[in-house]
């Protein structure tokens, strides 16, 4: 059995023997956390203010501290800093480097916290600021789709139950269902945020600390909300991380129903858009292919997603409190998570931006598969006809048209009214595909003016929501 070093370990004064090598490979954290730094130097940063704010630190230890790890920020994003596997993580590793730059003050930087309050305090900070991150994603990929939505308010499709043609709906409707669905998303994350956004700095190992500390001074220094009100749930809650990932889980299912609609209408059978070439591969031994490639990753990658999800929370399912290293496996599904979605996010957004509609191979599908056939079963009921009675008469039609292969609106005037007399000749004006979506003409209809209206109102929040993020 291979050994490590005894006395680099700062726990060390229990023990009677250094680590096994491959344990403290195997424990070790510090490959992915490393990624915490920022936040690690700046939870640090604000404990020290804070303890020399109660006088447990002179003003000169904390000035060396907070420049100390200044400096150490500079020299890990330079790639001038050199990690070590023996002192196991982000936390270590920086504490360790501090003490060796300025002395027996970095020593001191430890006092009143652990590693367990430390750690719950860096994850909240990186998930809050990668959660705000995401919202402008949502927010960019939102403005993408509107001014779509906007472009194609009146071009026609079929609109789709049980993938089978139903009614004609315009594609800039289409666009603004994915802008309501990715609004809910945005509403998730921003209520997520709040409960993120709570301090466990100051619970220490578990119980709180004997040194009289200021939570209230710490949490307004590192911009929370307030403390978490209980040190036992402080360093082992992970709810929040829990939380955000449902939320990001329901994104990416989104984001995974939108590629399959791409991935669909892209197909020669539809035909009903074309991805830029940007965004598609070809296949090496078919000339001919154009493989929508970003959507199927996409609609791929939301099972990594969910998969962390189901991480996390089995996890979680067993522990007992307080604090336990199952918790470091915390990080790497959720480093995955916020990866996968800004690019998913910015990738899709892209690619719609660049995306063409053909309106004649969307029109022409509208055509079939009967879609006005409730337009004119609307139209009885208008003309006194019981709804059942007028659906009955109406698949009476459409079973004609089956038989004969025509349309509703291809039937003469008498073949209709044989079978009904209360049909006159303004059917044929709603049996168009454009008299029956300009019907539909009220709050949350297709009509090309409650498209432009959506849109109007989605524009107004977008620029309502930039107000309220800027600086």
């Amino acid at each position: 059995m291979q050994q490590t070093e005894f006395t680099q370990k700062p726990w060390a004064g229990r023990f009677n023997e250094p680590t096994d090598v491959f344990v403290e490979a195997f424990t070790a954290s510090v490959g992915f956390d490393r990624r915490l730094y920022r936040q690690d130097i700046q939870g640090s940063q604000a404990h020290a203010r804070m303890l020399a704010r109660q006088g447990i630190l002179s003003e000169s230890e904390c000035a060396a501290i907070v420049a100390g790890l200044e400096r150490i920020k500079t020299r890990i994003e330079q790639n001038k800093f050199s990690w070590s596997v023996p002192l196991e993580d982000v936390h270590m590793n920086i504490e360790a480097a501090l003490t060796a730059e300025i002395g027996d003050a970095g020593k001191r930087l430890h006092t009143g916290r652990s590693r367990n309050d430390q750690v719950a305090t860096d994850i909240r900070l990186w998930l809050r600021e990668e959660v705000d991150e995401i919202s402008h994603a949502i927010r960019a990929l939102q403005r993408v789709l509107v001014d779509l939505a906007e472009r194609e308010a009146e071009t026609i499709l079929p609109g789709f139950t049980h993938l089978q043609a139903a009614q004609p709906v315009t594609f800039g409707h289409h666009m603004m269902a994915w802008y309501e669905m990715l609004e809910r998303d945005l509403e998730r994350l921003r209520d997520a945020r709040k409960r993120i956004n709570l301090m466990p700095l100051g619970a220490a190992a578990l119980a709180g600390t004997t040194y009289p500390i200021d939570r209230d001074y710490s949490a307004q220094l590192l911009g929370f909300d307030r403390p978490a009100a209980n040190s036992l749930d402080a360093v082992s809650d992970r709810d929040f991380a829990i939380e955000f990932s449902a939320a990001a889980a329901i994104l990416s299912m989104h984001l995974s129903r939108f590629s399959e609609e791409l991935i669909i209408w892209s197909s020669a059978q539809f035909g009903f858009i074309t991805l830029a070439d940007a965004f598609c591969t070809g296949s090496s031994i078919m000339p001919q292919k154009k493989n929508p490639d970003v959507p199927e990753l996409l609609r791929g990658k939301s099972a990594r997603v969910f998969g962390h999800l189901i991480a996390l929370l089995t996890l979680m399912k067993a522990q007992p409190l307080a604090y336990n290293k199952d918790n470091q496996e915390d990080k790497e599904p959720l480093f995955d998570i916020v990866d996968t979605l800004r690019g998913g996010l910015k990738v899709f957004a892209d690619m719609m931006a660049a995306l063409t509609c053909d309106r004649a191979r969307m029109r022409a599908a509208a055509l079939q598969g009967f879609t006005t056939a409730t337009d004119l079963a609307d139209y009885l009921v208008r003309k006194g006809v019981a709804f059942r009675d007028a659906h009955e008469i109406v698949g009476r039609a459409v079973a004609l048209g089956v038989k004969r292969g025509c349309d509703l609106a291809d039937m003469s005037l008498d073949e209709l009214r044989g079978f009904s007399p209360a049909i006159g000749e303004d059917v044929f004006a709603i049996l168009t595909l454009e008299g029956s979506v300009a019907a539909r003409d009220h709050f949350g209809g297709t009509a090309p003016r409650q498209v432009r209206a959506a849109v109007a109102r989605a524009r107004q929040a977008l620029a309502a929501s930039e107000t309220l993020e800027a600086p």
